[in-house]
């Protein structure tokens, strides 16, 4: 059995790489061989053609590599953890694709991240199975649409790629809502995001310490929205207070800036404390049992995306992880995740029956 994963692959986001791996690494644990598919959507700086060994880049990144700056030894850093993914030698994007693909692959899955995001135009008919005619190989896996609310106006084609989908299933509550209303489809499940069908030790193979860790006690703070300078001043506080120093993965400037995801999983391990707005610090703050906290974030002009970790939070009863846009508590600090690993492997048991189903494993 053959499958090929649609899903986000460009960019430097720590949780998007991860999810690539976890995906592909679960199947595999299932024997079932599979691919994932690089994209060009546009904002992408790297295409990898790894079967020919090309590196092409775009004048964006040649120019940052050319500079020798923290934002491309960054870029680097990742392009040598794409080897870790089996990527496909295919490349798909929203202009050309080729008919001949779907006859090399026994299912699709699109899945996982915001492939399904309303609010980006280049996320159109390839990340919604359309382009792949025999329906029963469709599958979407933890699919997300990055928001609560449907855009005023979408690509009208959407209700109906999504209603060709054998077997759908979304990461959070509103996304199952929102299949309802565009497709008018109630079989729709929420499952877990991929990082989190792999356990602690699977994680643990990979991660790496940096090669300039050189922290005893540390804060980790991971925003991939705008601080206000009161939270910085909350966090500076509790660092003080508990003798921390603070490492921003979104600053720079910062020596930790360029890692590579493995080097983020060591960090969000050996925290004392992870400050985030990011739903994959969240899930691997879970995962190494270290207590975070989760800020909504605060900018008006930026689409709402609260939901998936409004979902993380309300599934696994991690409500006291949330900041009260006061101050960071006591309880905020100590944490007991017992209940929440419980309730993970439940959800474990729901996702894999979910595949299994839908890809007919024997």
């Amino acid at each position: 059995m053959k499958i090929g994963i649609i899903t986000i692959t460009n960019g430097e986001n720590f949780g998007n790489r991860l999810q690539n791996y976890a995906l592909q690494k679960y199947l595999e644990k299932m024997d079932i061989k599979s691919e994932t598919f690089l994209n060009n959507t546009g904002y992408n700086s790297i295409i990898i053609y790894h079967i020919k060994k090309i590196l092409k880049f775009t004048k964006h990144t040649l120019l940052y590599i050319l500079k020798g700056n923290q934002e491309s030894l960054r870029i680097l850093k990742f392009m040598n953890f794409n080897k870790k993914i089996n990527y496909s030698r295919y490349i798909l994007n929203n202009d050309k694709y080729s008919e001949s693909v779907e006859k090399k692959y026994d299912y699709f899955i699109a899945g996982s991240d915001q492939i399904w995001n309303l609010n980006y135009p280049e996320n159109n008919i390839i990340y919604f199975l359309g382009f792949i005619k025999n329906n029963y190989k469709k599958i979407s896996y933890a699919a997300s649409f990055g928001a609560s609310n449907i855009p005023i106006s979408i690509d009208q084609r959407i209700p109906k790629w999504i209603s060709e989908i054998q077997f759908i299933s979304v990461r959070e509550e509103s996304g199952k809502e929102i299949v309802k209303k565009i497709s008018n489809r109630d079989d729709s499940v929420v499952l877990l995001d991929p990082t989190m069908l792999l356990d602690k030790n699977t994680w643990n193979n990979i991660e790496k310490k940096p090669k300039k860790f050189r922290e005893k006690k540390y804060i980790l703070t991971y925003f991939l929205g705008n601080q206000s300078d009161n939270r910085k001043k909350e966090i500076k506080r509790i660092a003080k207070e508990n003798d921390c120093s603070i490492i921003d993965l979104m600053d720079p400037s910062d020596q930790y800036y360029a890692i590579d995801p493995s080097e983020f999983l060591y960090l969000e391990k050996n925290a004392f404390l992870i400050c985030t707005d990011s739903f994959h610090s969240c899930v691997f703050g879970l995962i190494y049992n270290v207590p975070f906290i989760v800020f909504e974030r605060e900018q008006s002009d930026i689409v709402n995306m609260n939901s998936r970790i409004e979902t993380l939070i309300n599934k696994f009863q991690l409500e006291n992880r949330k900041y009260n846009n006061k101050s960071i508590t006591k309880e905020n600090l100590n944490h007991d995740y017992s209940k929440a690993y419980k309730i993970l492997e439940i959800e474990r048991k729901k996702s894999e029956k979910f595949i299994k189903k839908a890809v007919n494993y024997k």
